[in-house]
């Protein structure tokens, strides 16, 4: 596969480390481009496990991750975070590029239907209740330039899996880039999560649930593929109305990790996807 890919991420995290930096410098929340970065480093550097550290101590440092204080420390010095990111994507020697969806620390508040009010991306990731409204604050954050040039020029756009209130749909909470998801000419694919992934704030709901959340707050999405585990057969026939009304097709493999079935296996997803691009770029 193409090793010019960007990764867009969510700068809503208000829990533990990149929580505590973020209120201490008031910066954009480092922990999830930094386990991205360390994601896409290059797998012959030992430099992501480096950036992974986590510190025991009793002491200030205690809980927070070596990547997280060397990005709090280049954002402080050069008052950029996209210089910070693409340094450390140096360093790692990174296949593609690590961009937040926003320049502005975000927070996720959602209403659910049982009346309850949540606040925080943790908090909203821990609660279990029937979504009615979510949103993101403050009211006007700024999309990030580079990460709507890379949505308007990229070949394929991929969504999920991951958290799907705190992780996936924020990227349709800010106007700009959903604008710029829905018109760029890329290809769309979305990825579903496994039925019981861990963390998920729809864990045990169908993967038609999770899709029908997605096009509330995106009625406007139209997509390609919509990729889905083997154990979502027995959802097929509802999936393939869903996907075909978003203009989809739906394809299910069998994506998940042997030895944990609440993971992804990383490399049939790369085969999956390889083979996803590669029927594409021919046609």
């Amino acid at each position: 596969m193409s090793s010019d890919i960007t990764a867009l991420v969510t700068v809503a995290d208000n829990g533990g480390s990149s929580g505590r930096l973020r209120e201490e410098f008031s910066s954009l929340p480092p922990g999830d481009l930094r386990m991205a970065l360390a994601a896409l480093c290059s797998e012959d550097d030992d430099w992501a496990d480096v950036l992974q550290h986590r510190f025991t101590t009793s002491g200030e440092l205690n809980g927070h991750t070596l990547g997280n204080l060397l990005l709090a420390a280049l954002w402080d010095r050069d008052k950029d975070p996209i210089i910070g990111l693409d340094k450390v994507g140096e360093l790692l020697k990174t296949v593609g590029r690590v961009l937040p969806m926003s320049l502005d620390p975000l927070d996720i508040e959602a209403v659910f239907l049982d009346g309850k009010i949540i606040k925080g991306q943790v908090e909203v990731g821990r609660y279990r209740g029937e979504l009615d409204q979510i949103w993101i604050t403050p009211e006007n954050p700024r999309a990030t330039p580079e990460a709507l040039t890379a949505l308007a020029t990229s070949d394929w756009i991929t969504i999920g899996p991951g958290s799907w209130f705190s992780s996936v749909l924020p990227h349709f909470l800010l106007e700009d880039q959903m604008r710029s998801i829905i018109q760029s000419p890329a290809k769309k694919l979305i990825l579903l999560n496994l039925l019981n992934p861990e963390g998920d704030e729809l864990d045990h709901r169908s993967p038609t649930h999770h899709l029908e959340v997605l096009r509330r707050f995106a009625p406007e999405l139209k997509v390609d593929r919509v990729l889905a585990d083997q154990s979502a057969q027995r959802y097929r026939a509802k999936l393939d109305d869903l996907v075909g009304d978003m203009g989809g097709q739906l394809m299910i493999w069998d994506l998940a990790d042997k030895e944990s079935k609440i993971y992804h296996d990383s490399e049939k997803l790369a085969m999956a996807f390889s083979h996803i691009f590669a029927s594409e770029s021919v046609r």
